[in-house]
């Protein structure tokens, strides 16, 4: 079965083909629904039918290497078309087209009546042909070619609705200027390739780390290659300096939000430092980068994620906040709970956002929190559903977020920096409170919307339904990672899983002090509290007494129109990085070099040769005898030049 793996890869290729072509012909909405939702729904039971057969094989035998053609072989340089089925791309591969599907069988109710819905269709399916190809690559250049076709989707879907204002720009700007970042942390990670390649003459994963597990590398040269491939993923991760652009891609229709930047391609950073454990666990100071970014990057969103009144980016700061968890979890070395938290946040994020979905869609496209309120019974279901993502996020047990970022926050301490647990604990609250905020705000309280021109309603059950289901594994996902302290040795079953992919990673001594099992278990319960007071707090401040919030941000007006201006960088990137490069490309490489030299030498060289041109063409005067005189003077030069080289 496993050999079937390129049938993942193939069947969305394949919708994307048949609705890209086709679509605007076929116009049903349901066929063209159900060709891109059953091209990805295929794809998710061939995964499902391989993750069986993995398991009932021994742990030593999970590997397999699926070769389709050669695709290239230039010098030493042997690049494949092949696939690495291993434990990382088996789990990532069942999110990708688990949650992939449930959002393109929402996307059918949530699109419905859109004049470009078969071209969206085309979109999401090649998307996930690129997101296979990322994850299921067993080279760095596969691996590059999904990573830049997820950028390409990214930036057709951001710019879905490339005719509709966004804020101060519009859609189209939005997709630019997430395609653009992208390309300063790409040019990054092709610096870590190529850094690779001279290093180990191999851009093949399997020769590469077994080649720097065995082979003395300088540590010097190792950092490079983790520093460069980090800075890749801290462009596509949305992390600190480039995670401007993902609040920006909320511009795009909700499905997209949900699907590419929530639960999978703002992972991929994520997984590629994951896949490259070894080379981080040989390059500690880069490692410890990588925490620091991660935790920064946490802290930093949360905080603006506090005042955002537009629903999306209130989850777009929380998706840019949690991801900074998953680096903390890597940078410290915990690569099984960096990749245990991309799971679980896939479940509940993708549920938040599907979630915020419906509301808008039952708003009639409202998305400002600050006009919603009361709408629980208009809107059951998506209450409910929306409700078990929060309490998931908020890191409540026995909710699936609970696992995950406790096991982070405890691999964080045992790691011996307690600062970086604190900082963690904290942000985990600031969590709790604002997404219970939007909660609040949402769906409790007095009605705040025009009820003679806003009618809410609950959504149809093709979008209720992937809610319901996403909302079951946001329940019970956290399960498969029972802390040891409660399950024994050996009881923590996604890290028995993902064991065999960061044995060598795990090998190059990296430690931790391990405490013991009373302060581990008291440090969860210091921190369920903490979100617990953090959720209490939220109620009492936007429902009990709702003034008190306005009368918290009277007081404190500078600090508040910081966080409400995301601490002003956009405008601090404008104004030191974007409009100085314009000024350069519009006033220097524009109007002078290209106007004045290039275009000038090109015209003036133009200039000269009709100058020259008119002059010989003064020699064609049409009449015979003139030629004749012509030729005679050429022929009495033509001798007298032979008889002076004769003597």
């Amino acid at each position: 079965m496993t050999e079937l793996i390129y049938l993942t890869v193939l069947l969305p290729l394949i919708g994307f083909l048949i609705n890209g072509l086709f679509g605007s012909k076929i116009k049903n909405e349901k066929i063209i629904g159900t060709i891109g939702s059953g091209a990805i729904g295929l794809s998710f039971i061939v995964v499902l039918l391989i993750l069986i057969e993995t398991l009932g094989k021994p742990a030593d035998q999970r590997v397999t290497i699926v070769t389709l053609f050669q695709w290239m072989k230039v010098g030493n340089l042997d690049i494949s078309i092949a696939y690495q089925v291993d434990q990382l791309s088996i789990l990532m591969a069942l999110i990708v087209t688990g949650i992939g599907f449930l959002i393109h069988v929402y996307s059918i109710g949530y699109m419905h009546g859109d004049k470009g819905f078969w071209r969206f269709f085309a979109y999401l399916n090649l998307f996930i042909f690129a997101m296979m190809n990322l994850i299921l690559a067993d080279n760095f250049v596969l691996l590059f070619l999904g990573w830049e076709g997820v950028g390409l989707c990214s930036y057709l879907l951001i710019g879905f609705w490339y005719d509709r204002k966004f804020e101060k720009s519009t859609t189209a700007s939005a997709a630019k200027k997430a395609f653009v970042i992208n390309r300063i942390g790409d040019f990054g990670f092709l610096l870590g390739i190529f850094l690779i390649y001279m290093t180990f003459g191999s851009l093949n994963f399997t020769e590469v780390f077994t080649a720097a597990n065995h082979i003395p590398v300088d540590e010097s040269v190792v950092s490079f290659i983790a520093l460069f491939l980090f800075i890749g993923a801290i462009g596509k991760s949305a992390q600190i300096p480039l995670f401007v652009w993902l609040p920006d891609a909320m511009a795009g229709p909700t499905p997209v939000s949900a699907l590419i930047h929530a639960a999978t391609m703002v992972t991929a950073g994520v997984y590629m430092v994951a896949r490259c454990s070894i080379f981080y666990a040989m390059a500690p100071t880069i490692m410890m980068v990588v925490a620091i970014i991660g935790l920064l990057t946490a802290m930093f969103a949360a905080t603006i994620g506090l005042v955002q009144n537009d629903i999306k980016k209130v989850l777009a700061y929380s998706t840019v906040s949690q991801l900074g968890y998953m680096f903390l979890a890597l940078g410290v070395g915990a690569f099984t709970s960096g990749i245990f938290h991309v799971m679980t946040h896939a479940f509940f994020k993708a549920l938040l956002f599907l979630g915020a979905g419906s509301v808008i869609h039952g708003m009639h496209h409202e998305q400002n929190i600050q006009k919603y309120g009361g709408l629980k019974k208009y809107m059951p279901v998506t209450f409910i559903t929306f409700l078990i993502a929060c309490i998931a996020i908020a890191g409540i047990p026995p909710f699936s977020g609970f696992f995950s970022k406790d096991e982070i926050l405890w691999y964080s301490y045992a790691k011996g920096n307690f600062l970086f647990w604190l900082i963690g604990a904290l942000t985990a609250l600031i969590t709790a409170f604002y997404m219970f905020r939007l909660l609040s705000l949402t769906f409790f309280g007095k009605e705040r919307f025009d009820k003679h021109h806003v009618h809410p309603h609950e959504s149809p059950k093709v979008m209720t339904v992937p809610l319901i289901i996403l909302a079951f594994f946001s329940i019970v996902a956290g399960f498969i990672g029972i802390p040891e302290v409660f399950s024994g040795e050996g009881g923590n079953q996604i890290k028995n899983w993902l064991a065999p992919v960061f044995a060598d990673a795990h090998s190059k001594k990296i430690t931790y002090g391990m405490p013991s099992h009373f302060v581990e278990i008291l440090l969860m319960v210091i921190s369920v509290a903490g979100a617990a007071a953090a959720i209490w707090l939220a109620r009492h401040v936007y429902l009990t007494k709702p003034g008190l919030a306005d009368q918290i941000a009277n007081r404190m007006k500078k600090g508040y129109s910081v966080l409400l201006n995301k601490y002003y960088v956009d405008e601090i990137y404008n104004k030191l990085i974007v409009q100085p490069i314009y000024k350069v490309s519009d006033g220097f490489l524009f109007k002078f070099t290209d106007v004045k030299i290039i275009d000038g030498t090109i015209n003036r060289t133009a200039s000269l040769i009709d100058l020259f041109s008119n002059n010989i063409k003064r020699i064609q005067t049409g009449v015979a005898q003139f030629y004749a005189i012509i030729m005679m003077i050429g022929i009495v030069i033509a001798l007298f030049w032979i008889i002076v080289s004769l003597i």
